[in-house]
């Protein structure tokens, strides 16, 4: 699966990277920023976006609102606080920072299984 990450940490980008290399995904591109999401995602088309919530140049929210109006992708969220996710995109899948690999498989799936309804 192709997937972009969109983090404004750049080490928990490239972390969370080697994690989905190790799964035998492919990650397409790490971006960290609202914009560069937004224009990679439209670029790339990637199968799947993992974004975070809060990024420092724009909101994680705001990314997957523009990705879905042009092309319905999976998307999983993960911050340290997801109210704000809960409240905006209840029907979207979520992943509570910090997590394991385990969990981050089953957020995956969550995530594709949410687009598929």
């Amino acid at each position: 699966m192709r997937i972009l990450i969109i983090d404004d940490d750049a080490i928990v980008g490239a972390l969370l990277g080697e994690m989905l290399d190790l799964m035998g995904h492919d990650v397409c591109s790490i971006e960290t920023s609202e914009p560069a999401g937004i224009l990679a995602a439209a670029r790339l088309r990637p199968d799947l976006l993992i974004v975070d919530v809060r990024l420092g140049r724009g909101s994680g929210i705001s990314v997957v609102r523009q990705v879905m109006i042009d092309t319905p992708t999976p998307h999983l969220f993960v911050s340290g606080d997801l109210a704000s996710v809960r409240i905006e995109m209840p029907l979207s899948a979520m992943l509570l920072k910090p997590y394991s690999e385990a969990q981050l498989a089953s957020g995956i799936q969550r995530a594709i299984g949410a687009t598929s309804h």
